[in-house]
């Protein structure tokens, strides 16, 4: 049985968390791929393994599982190591959506959104039948990361700055809903398009 695979992507402050919210309480299955991706570093599994090969045994904590802090040191220290992190966990983390997505569909499911930050640049937005990216004014992605993490303006505008223009989005989604209104009328906006997208 096929199941419609619905791909929830953009920057941050956006408000991709509002929508994949939404779709819960409508009853849709929200694979979270950041939390897949967490879940994978558990002691001596392969993700884990592959990390330590390429970074080094100083990234496992005495626990086992990578340490976050320790990687994200070095890692974040240049484009190449980042790169090089993404290149590895990528595999690893689409490989087990599609086990969720499967056993999703092999239980009746008729729908599944796939919330992830890099939906278009890990390849993933392919295996979609639709991606909507969800955007907002630079302004109100600043003031709301700030509230959310506790972060001065300059951390947050440095985060935004660093990640892909609205034209990125725009060129690679089927849909875009532009989150710059109050939340009522967001959450209007989301119902009426996501009405057109869901499998009855």
């Amino acid at each position: 049985m096929s199941i419609n695979v619905i791909g929830i992507t953009g920057p941050s402050g956006a408000g991709k968390s509002f929508v994949c919210t939404y779709l819960a309480k409508r009853n849709i299955p929200v694979i979270d791929a950041d939390e897949v991706y967490h879940s994978l570093l558990t002691k001596n599994s392969p993700t884990t393994l592959a990390l330590a090969r390429v970074f080094g045994e100083e990234i496992i904590g005495i626990d086992g599982t990578p340490d976050r802090k320790k990687l994200g040191a070095i890692v974040f220290s240049s484009d190449e190591k980042l790169q090089k992190l993404n290149s590895i966990v990528l595999g690893f983390v689409i490989d087990k959506i599609n086990l969720i997505i499967a056993d999703l569909s092999a239980s009746g499911e008729k729908n599944v959104a796939v919330d992830a930050p890099t939906l278009i640049e890990s390849g993933f937005a392919k295996e979609c039948d639709y991606v909507v990216s969800i955007l907002a004014p630079k302004e109100e992605r600043i003031k709301r990361i700030c509230e959310r993490d506790g972060i001065p303006t300059e951390r947050a505008t440095l985060r935004i700055e660093a990640q892909k223009n609205d034209d990125f989005y725009k060129n690679n989604s089927d849909h875009i809903l532009i989150n710059d209104a109050d939340e009522d009328t967001f959450y209007k906006k989301a119902e009426e398009l996501f009405n057109s997208l869901i499998v009855a």
